[in-house]
C-alpha cells in the first residue's frame, strides 16, 4: 500500500524578514502504519529549514502530518514524501526532514532527507 498524504493541507505565509534564520518544528506524536504488518508506527518528525519567501503554517503542518495516520508507508517514504511536499509548498533555501522512529524488535531508525545545502552554522550531527 502506498501512502497518499494530503499535501493540499499545507498552507504558507510570507516570511517576516529577508534575513537568514532557522525554523525548527518538532512533531512528537507522528503516527503511520507499517505496510507489512499493519501495526502502528510512532515517530518524532523534525522539520528544519531556512525560509526564502514563505513559512509553513503550523496548524496546516499538523493536519498534513495527521493525513499519514492510517496510511501503510515505510519510514523512508514518509521522510522523503514530507521533504518533497514541503519543498513544493514553500520553496525554501534549504530544508531537512529528520524522522526518529520508536523501536520495534530491538531496532530504532532515524531517517534524514535534505533539500539544498544545510548552512554549516546550522548543521548538526
Amino acid at each position: 500500500m502506498t501512502a497518499m498524504p494530503d499535501a493540499s493541507l499545507l498552507e504558507v505565509f510570507p516570511s517576516p524578514t529577508d534575513q537568514p534564520f532557522l525554523i525548527e518544528h518538532v512533531n512528537e506524536e507522528f503516527t503511520s502504519v507499517c505496510p507489512k504488518t499493519g501495526h502502528p508506527d510512532f515517530g518524532t518528525i523534525t522539520v528544519r529549514f531556512e525560509p526564502a519567501a514563505t513559512c509553513v503554517e503550523l496548524k496546516s503542518l499538523k493536519l498534513y502530518c495527521q493525513s499519514f495516520r492510517s496510511e501503510g508507508i515505510f519510514y523512508e517514504a514518509v521522510t522523503n514524501q514530507m521533504l518533497a511536499d514541503l519543498v513544493a509548498a514553500m520553496e525554501p533555501r534549504w530544508l531537512q526532514v529528520i524522522t526518529n522512529w520508536r523501536g520495534r524488535g530491538g531496532i530504532r531508525s532515524r531517517i534524514v532527507a535534505t533539500h539544498g545545502e544545510v548552512p554549516a552554522c546550522w548543521a548538526r550531527p
